[in-house]
């Protein structure tokens, strides 16, 4: 059962609080960069994309460099990254069609974003929220971990978390909520051990694993 509104406002009232401009942990510094980060950090570490980016960025940070570059020396750059063969196809891929069709320029519109090779929903909305400002939601294993522990969704699938997101959170909230449950899913509620005890959402919780 999702949890009254009164009490949702004040989770989020809590998360914004005590970070009132939450920033994505990946680096890049165009929509570009941000999109080609995006698309390798599936299944993937922010860590692990930033390390393997960090020279690769210095290089190749528009779709012409990428495809000047090509898929053999992308690949030398990722091959870190889990699944870069595949990751490094699409990056030439989603680069030819961002140079023939968009004049080289990634389009603040999610309909043609997920059109692009390797680029779905949750990466496209990544780009929409973190890029383009716009309140997007992008429901990954954190989201929807987090979404349901804390009776915020009872969503089966992403969309369904994703909608369910976008209609009980406040309107203001909705652009940073995406940060916030990612980070707190990623350093406070993990998975595998979570840090109950530094928890700011202590009293929210009913979570048969809570550690107090």
């Amino acid at each position: 059962m999702i949890r009254p509104s009164s009490e949702i406002l004040e989770i989020m009232d809590i998360f914004n609080q005590r970070d009132p401009n939450p920033k994505c942990e990946l680096n890049y510094t165009n929509a570009y960069t941000l999109l080609v980060a995006v698309v390798l950090s599936a299944q993937s570490t922010d860590k692990g994309v930033n390390k393997a980016t960090k020279e690769l960025f210095r290089i190749a940070d528009t779709p012409q460099k990428m495809l000047s570059l090509g898929l053999e020396k992308l690949k030398t750059y990722i091959k870190t990254i889990g699944l870069y063969n595949n990751k490094a196809k699409n990056i030439i891929a989603l680069s030819e069609e961002l140079v023939k069709n968009h004049q080289g320029i990634v389009p603040e519109d999610r309909t043609i974003l997920e059109t692009l090779p390797g680029v779905g929903r949750k990466t496209a909305n990544v780009v929409l929220n973190v890029w383009f400002n716009q309140p997007t939601l992008a429901v990954d294993t954190h989201v929807m971990r987090i979404s349901h522990r804390l009776n915020l969704s009872d969503g089966k699938t992403p969309l369904n978390v994703e909608e369910d997101l976008l209609k009980v959170l406040p309107q203001n909230y909705v652009k940073n909520a995406n940060h916030w449950l990612v980070l707190f899913g990623r350093y406070i509620c993990k998975a595998q051990k979570p840090d109950c005890i530094n928890c700011p959402l202590q009293k929210f919780c009913h979570s048969a694993d809570k550690l107090i």
